[in-house]
């Protein structure tokens, strides 16, 4: 006679409210992504993540509440998928270029992602406050890749002439002008985009 199951530990209250927002902002990306940030109404997570409007509202309060949220989320998965990687490991000139692929390849997987360049383009058609929020979430990057150009400079891995901050901004830029033209273009192919701006960052930074 087989021994029975092993009971499931409960949950803890604490699992429980992190499942629930999980679920919420996997939902609120869905929609945004299929059907526009205008889809993305509290009662339309709620139902869509198998809970009721109330619980979306009580979880992020307001429309800011939830694309802070939302923007929490996407950092903390490119920040995962980073770690995954080893960045800091490599030398500065491999940790950009490491950093590009993976933003690339989650732009190419995760609703999460898309879902955040949607809501920055229309805070920034709408002249909204909520500008801010990317804006603070754009110069961390930039500040963070402009410290691995100081660092590959001082490594020698990269040409000690370039400018950081102009590197930082330029990289920055490019992943911006990418994720923008995903979305007005959802079928494009990323992959040879992303080979082809490996190969050309690493040209254009490399040392001689």
């Amino acid at each position: 006679m087989s021994a029975p199951l092993a009971a499931r530990p409960r949950r803890t209250q604490a699992e429980r409210r992190d499942e629930s927002e999980r679920r919420l902002l996997g939902a609120a990306a869905g929609l945004i992504v299929e059907r526009g940030v205008g889809a993305a109404t509290f009662e339309n997570i709620g139902v869509r993540a198998g809970y009721s409007r109330g619980l979306a509202t009580q979880k992020f309060g307001s429309k800011q509440g939830l694309i802070e949220a939302l923007i929490s989320q996407s950092q903390a998965r490119l920040d995962e998928s980073l770690t995954e990687r080893d960045i800091h490991a490599l030398p500065a000139l491999e940790a950009i270029l490491a950093f590009v692929d993976v933003f690339l390849r989650n732009l190419d997987e995760d609703d999460d992602i898309r879902a955040y360049f949607m809501l920055m383009a229309g805070a920034i058609a709408d002249l909204s406050d909520l500008r801010s929020l990317f804006a603070a979430t754009h110069t961390g990057v930039e500040r963070h890749l402009e410290a691995l150009v100081q660092r590959g400079q001082a490594e020698g891995g990269i040409r000690p002439e370039i400018d950081a901050d102009a590197a930082a901004l330029m990289v920055g830029s490019l992943l911006l002008g990418l994720s923008m033209q995903l979305l007005i273009d959802p079928k494009m192919n990323l992959a040879p985009i992303r080979e082809t701006s490996l190969a050309a960052l690493r040209q254009s930074f490399a040392a001689a």
